[in-house]
Protein backbone atom coordinates (compact mmCIF):
# COMPACT_ATOMS: atom_id res chain seq x y z
CA UNK A 1 0.00 0.00 0.00
CA UNK A 2 1.41 3.42 -0.60
CA UNK A 3 2.49 5.94 2.05
CA UNK A 4 2.08 9.36 -0.18
CA UNK A 5 -1.74 10.63 -1.31
CA UNK A 6 -2.59 9.76 -4.93
CA UNK A 7 -5.87 10.17 -7.16
CA UNK A 8 -8.15 7.14 -7.87
CA UNK A 9 -11.52 6.81 -9.11
CA UNK A 10 -14.55 5.10 -7.95
CA UNK A 11 -17.01 3.66 -9.71
CA UNK A 12 -20.61 5.20 -8.31
CA UNK A 13 -24.39 4.78 -9.05
CA UNK A 14 -24.73 7.08 -11.94
CA UNK A 15 -26.71 9.84 -10.11
CA UNK A 16 -24.96 9.31 -6.78
CA UNK A 17 -21.87 11.31 -7.49
CA UNK A 18 -22.92 14.07 -5.15
CA UNK A 19 -24.24 11.56 -2.52
CA UNK A 20 -20.95 9.77 -2.38
CA UNK A 21 -18.63 12.93 -2.04
CA UNK A 22 -20.78 14.23 1.13
CA UNK A 23 -20.74 10.68 2.43
CA UNK A 24 -17.34 10.24 2.09
CA UNK A 25 -16.42 13.72 3.17
CA UNK A 26 -18.86 12.97 6.47
CA UNK A 27 -17.23 9.29 6.37
CA UNK A 28 -13.68 10.94 6.94
CA UNK A 29 -14.79 13.41 9.65
CA UNK A 30 -16.31 11.00 11.61
CA UNK A 31 -13.66 8.51 11.46
CA UNK A 32 -10.68 11.32 11.99
CA UNK A 33 -9.07 10.10 8.67
CA UNK A 34 -8.48 13.94 7.26
CA UNK A 35 -4.91 12.89 6.70
CA UNK A 36 -5.89 10.19 4.93
CA UNK A 37 -8.47 10.82 2.91
CA UNK A 38 -7.67 14.13 1.75
CA UNK A 39 -10.00 15.27 -1.54
CA UNK A 40 -13.22 14.01 -3.34
CA UNK A 41 -13.69 15.45 -6.87
CA UNK A 42 -16.63 15.64 -9.08
CA UNK A 43 -15.09 16.77 -12.66
CA UNK A 44 -17.17 19.21 -14.00
CA UNK A 45 -17.24 20.41 -17.35
CA UNK A 46 -19.12 23.91 -18.66
CA UNK A 47 -21.35 23.55 -22.12
CA UNK A 48 -23.45 25.84 -23.89
CA UNK A 49 -26.83 24.65 -24.63
CA UNK A 50 -29.76 26.54 -26.38
CA UNK A 51 -32.94 26.28 -24.55
CA UNK A 52 -36.40 27.65 -26.15
CA UNK A 53 -34.04 30.00 -28.37
CA UNK A 54 -32.09 30.80 -25.60
CA UNK A 55 -28.48 29.98 -24.85
CA UNK A 56 -28.23 28.77 -21.20
CA UNK A 57 -24.21 28.01 -19.82
CA UNK A 58 -24.98 24.80 -17.69
CA UNK A 59 -22.40 22.33 -15.69
CA UNK A 60 -22.62 18.88 -16.25
CA UNK A 61 -20.67 15.79 -14.98
CA UNK A 62 -17.86 14.73 -17.57
CA UNK A 63 -18.14 11.30 -16.42
CA UNK A 64 -21.20 10.82 -14.88
CA UNK A 65 -20.99 7.63 -12.46
CA UNK A 66 -17.52 8.30 -11.65
CA UNK A 67 -15.75 10.56 -8.54
CA UNK A 68 -12.39 11.17 -7.90
CA UNK A 69 -10.53 10.52 -4.48
CA UNK A 70 -6.80 11.88 -3.29
CA UNK A 71 -6.13 9.79 -0.19
CA UNK A 72 -3.29 7.34 0.90
CA UNK A 73 -4.35 4.33 0.27
CA UNK A 74 -3.95 1.85 3.32
CA UNK A 75 -6.70 -1.03 4.14
CA UNK A 76 -9.21 1.07 6.46
CA UNK A 77 -9.31 3.97 3.84
CA UNK A 78 -10.27 1.02 1.20
CA UNK A 79 -12.63 0.43 3.16
CA UNK A 80 -13.86 3.48 4.37
CA UNK A 81 -14.36 4.93 1.03
CA UNK A 82 -15.35 1.84 -0.63
CA UNK A 83 -18.30 1.23 2.07
CA UNK A 84 -19.75 4.37 1.23
CA UNK A 85 -23.56 4.14 0.18
CA UNK A 86 -23.68 4.25 -3.66
CA UNK A 87 -19.58 3.23 -4.70
CA UNK A 88 -19.44 0.07 -6.60
CA UNK A 89 -15.75 -0.09 -6.49
CA UNK A 90 -12.44 1.47 -7.33
CA UNK A 91 -11.19 1.31 -10.99
CA UNK A 92 -8.64 -0.44 -11.50
CA UNK A 93 -7.40 -4.41 -12.29
CA UNK A 94 -8.10 -7.76 -10.41
CA UNK A 95 -9.98 -5.51 -7.48
CA UNK A 96 -7.18 -3.41 -7.29
CA UNK A 97 -7.09 0.47 -7.07
CA UNK A 98 -4.90 1.79 -9.34
CA UNK A 99 -4.00 5.43 -8.98
CA UNK A 100 -4.11 8.11 -11.88
CA UNK A 101 -1.22 9.06 -13.84
CA UNK A 102 0.53 12.76 -13.36
CA UNK A 103 -0.67 13.50 -17.01
CA UNK A 104 -4.41 12.09 -16.36
CA UNK A 105 -4.75 14.60 -13.52
CA UNK A 106 -3.27 17.17 -15.48
CA UNK A 107 -5.46 16.25 -18.21
CA UNK A 108 -9.28 16.29 -16.20
CA UNK A 109 -7.76 19.60 -14.48
CA UNK A 110 -8.17 18.13 -11.29
CA UNK A 111 -4.86 19.86 -9.96
CA UNK A 112 -3.67 22.44 -10.98
CA UNK A 113 0.45 23.06 -11.75
CA UNK A 114 1.58 26.30 -11.00
CA UNK A 115 4.23 27.41 -13.60
CA UNK A 116 5.89 30.86 -12.98
CA UNK A 117 5.88 32.46 -16.18
CA UNK A 118 9.54 34.28 -16.37
CA UNK A 119 8.83 36.04 -19.52
CA UNK A 120 6.31 38.46 -21.17
CA UNK A 121 5.42 38.86 -24.68
CA UNK A 122 8.06 40.86 -26.50
CA UNK A 123 10.83 39.04 -24.78
CA UNK A 124 13.43 36.96 -26.10
CA UNK A 125 13.22 32.76 -25.04
CA UNK A 126 15.47 29.69 -26.17
CA UNK A 127 13.28 26.46 -26.67
CA UNK A 128 14.19 24.09 -24.33
CA UNK A 129 12.43 20.99 -25.62
CA UNK A 130 10.93 19.53 -28.93
CA UNK A 131 12.04 19.76 -32.44
CA UNK A 132 13.06 23.22 -32.07
CA UNK A 133 15.43 22.59 -29.23
CA UNK A 134 18.15 25.20 -29.00
CA UNK A 135 16.02 27.89 -30.90
CA UNK A 136 15.94 31.08 -29.97
CA UNK A 137 12.80 33.34 -30.74
CA UNK A 138 10.35 36.25 -29.89
CA UNK A 139 6.98 35.52 -27.19
CA UNK A 140 4.41 37.16 -29.28
CA UNK A 141 1.19 35.69 -27.70
CA UNK A 142 0.94 34.36 -23.42
CA UNK A 143 -1.80 31.93 -22.47
CA UNK A 144 -0.93 31.03 -19.16
CA UNK A 145 -4.60 29.34 -18.72
CA UNK A 146 -3.72 27.11 -21.61
CA UNK A 147 -0.44 26.06 -20.86
CA UNK A 148 1.06 27.90 -24.23
CA UNK A 149 3.22 30.64 -25.35
CA UNK A 150 3.48 31.47 -29.36
CA UNK A 151 7.15 31.80 -30.25
CA UNK A 152 8.42 33.82 -33.30
CA UNK A 153 11.50 31.81 -34.11
CA UNK A 154 13.65 32.65 -37.63
CA UNK A 155 13.94 29.43 -39.39
CA UNK A 156 15.62 29.45 -42.99
CA UNK A 157 15.31 33.42 -43.43
CA UNK A 158 11.39 34.15 -41.94
CA UNK A 159 9.84 34.65 -38.54
CA UNK A 160 8.20 31.12 -38.28
CA UNK A 161 5.04 31.21 -35.17
CA UNK A 162 5.11 28.03 -33.50
CA UNK A 163 3.31 27.22 -30.08
CA UNK A 164 4.77 25.32 -27.53
CA UNK A 165 4.10 24.45 -23.41
CA UNK A 166 5.26 27.14 -20.90
CA UNK A 167 8.06 25.02 -19.45
CA UNK A 168 9.08 24.13 -23.10
CA UNK A 169 10.66 27.73 -23.30
CA UNK A 170 13.06 30.11 -20.41
CA UNK A 171 13.36 33.71 -20.58
CA UNK A 172 16.97 34.53 -22.09
CA UNK A 173 18.74 36.74 -19.41
CA UNK A 174 19.76 40.07 -21.07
Amino acid sequence: MADIAQWYVLHTYSGYENTVQTSIFKARENRHMEDMILDVNIPMETVTEIEDGKTVVKERKTFPGYVLVKMILTNESWQVVRNVRGVTGFVGSDGKAIPLTEQEILDLGVEKREISIGFQVGDSVKVLDGPLEGFIGTVDELEPERNRVRVAVSMFGRETPVDLELDQVEAINK
